[in-house]
Parts: structure tokens; sequence; C-alpha cells
């Protein structure tokens, strides 16, 4: 299946899933829109959310003939999984359910956590999520849940560690530290980038869950099922890195987190 998979996030934290996805699925084609020019989805309304998700799902489609849509953002999978599911002619992967059941495979004592932007914890989506992947593996779980503002922000100034990091964090993980959990969920693919530093304040005994990881394995497996799977072939695969707002931004900064593919990212322009 020569087609591309098309991917879309608010900004840049969805590079942690093109970089899983371009990891684990060398010979696929990906088509990835940052759209840097509305971020960040956190603080805004559902319903703004799920209008910016639909057009970059169905820009996906239209524009680039994508065969799957990964939704490479919580904030946007929270406010609009179920219309995407409802509405796209193609196959859709969300970056909720993947972390959520790797969070309950990864507990040993049963107690969970999840940070996440405002609107994601707000939603109430990873206790939905939580709570499906608890049950189907039959484990009782008990998450906390707790919102981190101003981590999103670090990320995009391209400040991962030092001294301001780590206070926000100490300030922000109390609530999941104090509830004794052994697994803590990124719940937003910024996250990532500052592993290091949350592992540091959570400890050694927390084991910190990737969704970015765990969105690409399932994007395997879904592909794998729906026969979409492209075989290997002696054509290198082709990334192209779209962004709605300023380019040379989105190039410098997105260069930094996922690698040279940025340089020659492009235009998105939605309708």
């Amino acid at each position: 299946m020569e087609r591309p998979i098309g991917m879309f996030d608010s900004g840049f934290g969805g590079l942690t899933v093109a970089r899983a996805v371009i990891d684990l699925l060398p010979h696929e084609d990906l088509v990835y829109v940052g759209d840097t020019g509305r971020y960040p989805y956190g603080p805004r309304p559902q319903s703004e959310v799920r209008e910016f998700a639909r057009q970059l799902a169905w820009g996906l489609v239209k524009g680039h003939d994508v065969k799957a849509v990964i939704v490479a953002c919580n904030t946007a999978s929270a406010a609009a999984l179920d219309l995407l599911e409802a509405e796209m002619p193609v196959l859709v992967v969300d970056v909720v359910a993947p972390g959520a059941r790797a969070l309950v495979r990864a507990t040993r004592n049963g107690k969970v956590g999840v940070i996440g932007t405002v609107g994601t914890i707000g939603s109430g989506a990873y206790e939905r999520a939580v709570a499906g992947a608890s049950a189907a593996a039959g484990i009782d779980v008990q998450l906390t849940a707790a919102a981190c503002p101003g981590f999103v922000e670090f990320v995009e100034r391209g400040q991962t560690s030092g001294e301001e990091v780590t206070i926000l964090a100490e300030r922000l993980l109390a609530p999941v530290q104090q509830a004794g959990v052994d697994a803590l969920l990124l719940g937003c693919t910024h996250y990532p980038y500052l592993a290091e530093v949350i592992g540091q304040v959570m400890g050694p005994d927390v084991r910190l869950v990737n969704s970015a990881d765990e969105t690409a394995l399932a994007a395997h497996a879904e592909l794998i099922a729906a026969g979409l799977l492209r075989a290997p072939s002696t054509t290198p695969a082709t990334h192209r890195f779209l962004s709605s707002g300023d380019i040379s931004w989105f190039a410098d900064l997105g260069g930094r987190l996922l690698g040279p593919e940025l340089r020659d990212a492009e235009q998105w322009h939605h309708d």
C-alpha cells in the first residue's frame, strides 16, 4: 500500500510520535502537519480543538491521499477522536488508548498516574481509557491525573533541563508522587522531551510510559490488521513536514527535537 501515513499535532510534540513511527516503520511515507499557527491547543475550548482536528484530518485525506491518520496530539485525541473515527474514510489511530493500555501493563502496585495539558486532563479521556484498559486486562487500578501547565512552553523554548524546569516539575508532580504511583504516563507528546527531569523528580521506582512509542506500536499493528503496511522497497521512504505557522521556527526547533528531516519543512494552508 503505497499511500502515505498522515499525522497531525498542535505543534512540535507530535514529532516524538513521528520519530517513533519513522524508526518502527522505515518503509512508510509520512506526512506530518504541525499546527503551530494555532498552538497551543491545551487551553482552548474542546469545540474549537475538535474543529481544528477535523480540518487537519480532512486536509491530510483530501490533500495528500493518506491511508491512515495518526492523531499525534493528546488534546486533539481527547477532544475529537469520536468525531474523526465516525467521519474519516481511513484508519484513525490516537495517542490516548495505546498509552492507557501500556500504563495498565506497567503497574505493579495498581496505582498509576497520568500527566497532560489542562485540556487533556480536564476532558476525562484518560480516566475513561484507563478504566477500559484495566477492565479488559482484569486489573484493578487507581488513577491519579495531574495537569502540567507550563511544560509545553518550556519544551517549545528548547528548555528541557535546568533549575526552572525542575522546580516546576516538583510542584506539578506532587499529586502523583503523594498518591504513591509506580507507573506514570506522559500524556502529552511534548513530555518525552522532559523525561529526564520528570524521571529525576519521580525517582527510580516509578516507570515512565511514553505514549509516542506506544502509538507507533499501535499504528504498526493496525496497519498490519488492515492490510495497509507498505512492503519493503529499494525506494527510500519520503517524510514531509508541514507547519501552519512560521516555517523557519518550525524547521529550527523541530530540527533540534527530531533531526535533519525538518530542514525542508513546508507551509500548510488550512481552509
